[in-house]
């Protein structure tokens, strides 16, 4: 369900480099009720609990980021860290774990790819957000295909 909001995100941040409250701010509340939805049906493959502890995590971890550097990180991307690492921790620490570092790898690697073709220097900024996203659905589809019987 949240599908669509997560390809709006990374559309807006990849042209103007911001993700808006009005999409950041509803995900991040609505995924966590969703996901304890979810735990009321029969045969749930994860943890309400894990997925609020997820987000305190990510959200905790991305806050840490822009309090250190504030230039090299924005807070929509601590926003849009929550319902990620909620999404996420649903399946376990493990599949945060994958989702996070995918993101950060795939995000290095773009960066590095500029910087080899010298269209950007360390100083440059790069909308985060999409690689934030890519690395949950890997992480999330690590998760599902995990969960299965």
């Amino acid at each position: 369900l949240a599908a669509p909001f997560a390809v709006l995100l990374a559309c807006v941040d990849a042209r103007v480099h911001r993700l808006p409250d009005g999409l950041t701010l509803p995900l991040a509340a609505t995924v966590p009720l969703l996901l304890g939805g979810a735990e009321l049906l029969p045969y749930d493959a994860g943890s309400w609990l894990h997925a609020v502890l997820g987000a305190l995590a990510l959200g905790g971890a991305y806050l840490v980021l822009f309090l250190i550097n504030p230039a090299g990180l924005g807070f929509g991307d601590v926003k849009l860290a929550l319902p990620l690492g909620a999404a996420l921790g649903w399946y376990g620490w493990g599949v945060l774990f994958a989702g996070a570092f995918a993101g950060f790898l795939l995000g290095a690697v773009y960066g590095l790819g500029l910087v080899l073709l010298r269209r950007a220097d360390r100083s440059s900024a790069i909308p985060f957000g999409p690689f934030m996203l890519v690395g949950a659905l890997l992480g999330l589809l690590l998760g599902a295909f995990t969960a299965l019987p």
